[in-house]
């Protein structure tokens, strides 16, 4: 995967592009606006990460300016702005996906991943599957080992999201805003009910479990065991 990082804290930078590299990814910076938008006009990223904050030319214009000429590389945006209405002015200009600072560079890694994914448009994923577990995205049937599991709207939404980054961590950031829309507090325990609750019907019944937790990072659904 390449990462074009348009960030002007060098030393936020400097790390992000170590990181990356260490994860196996390459990785290149462009510290003001103009360089990164000419930079990212080039093409040949899988993924752009942009401040929003920058000189010459702020994030958000870039992103704009890049979607105007029909660039769709995907976009993180990094900001420091993390209410709401802040997150939706990102995600409108045309930001996939938008990460508050202070960030874990886990977290971030794993947003990135999921945003080079993207290579399918999702409106043409109608089917996700996990060994024998099976997710139909137009009937909205779920079966596993043949067998159908009945879930509640919220679950079933808590399970395609899940499977759609099957194999990849997701924090509690990442399900508090893509599937329950902000609409709860991060210390709340609705997430852990509704996992425990998904866990009981997917798994219970079954030899070897899917769904996992992973201590101080979240939750992955993958094929065997922790």
């Amino acid at each position: 995967m390449r990462v074009l990082i348009i960030e002007d804290d060098s030393e936020a930078a400097s790390f992000l592009v170590k990181a990356l590299k260490e994860s196996g990814h390459s990785a290149d910076w462009a510290e003001d606006g103009e360089t990164g938008l000419e930079m990212a006009r080039e093409g040949g990223y899988d993924v752009l990460i942009v401040d929003r904050m920058l000189p010459k030319l702020d994030g958000l214009t870039i992103i704009k300016t890049l979607r105007e000429e029909g660039k769709q590389t995907p976009v993180l945006v990094l900001s420091a702005l993390g209410a709401v209405d802040d997150r939706i002015k990102g995600l409108k200009a045309g930001g996939d996906d938008y990460l508050t600072k202070p960030y874990a560079y886990a977290e971030l890694l794993a947003r990135v991943e999921a945003l080079s994914r993207r290579t399918v448009p999702e409106e043409q994923v109608t089917r996700y599957a996990v060994a024998d577990l099976v997710l139909d995205r137009l009937s909205h049937r779920v079966t596993r080992g043949g067998e159908a599991i009945q879930l509640q709207p919220r679950e079933y939404r808590l399970l395609e999201y899940l499977m759609k980054h099957a194999g990849q961590v997701v924090t509690r950031t990442m399900l508090l805003e893509n599937v329950w829309d902000y609409h709860f507090d991060p210390q709340t325990n609705v997430i852990d009910v509704h996992v425990s609750r998904l866990r009981a019907k997917i798994d219970k019944s079954f030899d070897r479990p899917l769904l996992h937790t992973v201590r101080g990072a979240g939750y992955v659904i993958r094929d065997g065991s922790e």
